[in-house]
């Protein structure tokens, strides 16, 4: 089973400005605890034994976090010193990951279960999906069968509802095609590179969530995010 985890959480996260003009966007207090907080509880009661964060933005700040917490599991800070993408975050990780693992957006929730369900060991790389009614404002995917085919970032045209749910289970080989990949428009080295590039390989498979998808988007929803964690935790 896969026991090794890595959040990404080195973003700015302006979308959430005032909250994250002293701290980064994961270290936002939901009820009486940091939003990252819910999402390692569940790591843990889900059974990983190694969590790596990679942060950047106010580095410091989740540093002080980790050094005053305590979980049943090994968890590591790995900085992103610049601004280079998703992509490049995974790839910083590579150092310290051999085998099999999970990625997961560290403005996310997921279930125990849902986490459980992706600590499987194959030769397959998938990336977790969830139906939502505005898909406009994420990733849409297109798979055929339970095979993907690429990702839409945030059309205005969307193909479906169905969109990534910012977790993913990767094998070694994704450090090999990140490697590869060119900066994009925004001059950063994006995961959904990779995972394309994966998925024109046949490597790349779609998961359904079966249960809850919570998202720190955006400020306006942090009291419906407040209310669900308070009804969970």
């Amino acid at each position: 089973m896969i026991k090794q985890a890595v959040i990404l959480a080195a973003g700015k996260g302006v979308r959430m400005l005032p909250l994250t003009k002293d701290v980064p966007k994961s270290l936002i207090k939901i009820n009486d605890a940091p939003f990252i907080y819910y999402l390692l509880k569940t790591l843990e009661s889900a059974g990983y034994e190694k969590v790596f964060l990679v942060v950047g933005y106010k580095a410091e700040k989740m540093q002080e976090f980790v050094d005053n917490s305590s979980f049943n599991f090994e968890l590591k800070l790995i900085i992103q010193k610049e601004q280079l993408g998703t992509g490049h975050a995974v790839k910083i990780v590579g150092d310290f990951v051999k085998d099999n693992f999970v990625v997961i957006n560290g403005d996310n929730l997921f279930s125990k279960e849902d986490l459980s369900s992706i600590n499987f060991e194959d030769d397959y790389n998938y990336v977790f999906a969830i139906e939502h009614e505005t898909p406009e404002r994420f990733g849409v995917l297109r798979f055929d069968n339970e095979f993907l085919i690429g990702i839409d970032e945030k059309p205005e045209k969307p193909v479906s509802n169905i969109i990534n749910a910012g977790m993913y289970k990767f094998t070694p080989e994704v450090f090999d095609v990140l490697e590869t990949i060119k900066r994009s428009p925004r001059g950063e080295y994006e995961l959904t590179c990779a995972i394309e590039a994966l998925a024109k390989k046949k490597k790349f498979k779609v998961k359904k969530l079966k249960d809850f998808w919570v998202d720190l988007g955006v400020y306006e929803d942090v009291p419906k995010v407040e209310a669900f964690v308070k009804s969970m935790f």
